[in-house]
């Protein structure tokens, strides 16, 4: 199992997003990556994110690299996974 890859959901752990959910959409090198909420279910808008600012999740979502927030949206509901990206987690200081 590869903890950093496209499809898996992460939980931020830093910033004004911290507890909040997203989908990992991209690799970008080995310190970031590009992640997405998608905003109309996480209110996460698709950024550049450190690796050591989330925490990833056992889940992952069948989708593309560089999907767009439509395909991960439907990815996701397809996955049943709507409910579960929606959670916020109340981060560990």
């Amino acid at each position: 199992m590869t903890a950093i890859q496209v499809g898996r959901i992460i939980v931020k752990t830093n910033g004004r997003e911290a507890g909040k959910k997203a989908v990992i959409v991209d690799l970008i090198n080995q310190n970031y990556v590009l992640v997405t909420g998608p905003k109309s279910i996480t209110t996460v808008r698709r950024r550049k994110c450190n690796i050591m600012h989330f925490e990833p999740t056992d889940k992952v979502v069948a989708i593309k690299r560089d999907a767009s927030d439509e395909e991960v949206i439907a990815a996701v509901e397809k996955d049943g996974l709507k409910k579960f990206l929606e959670e916020i987690v109340i981060p560990k200081v």
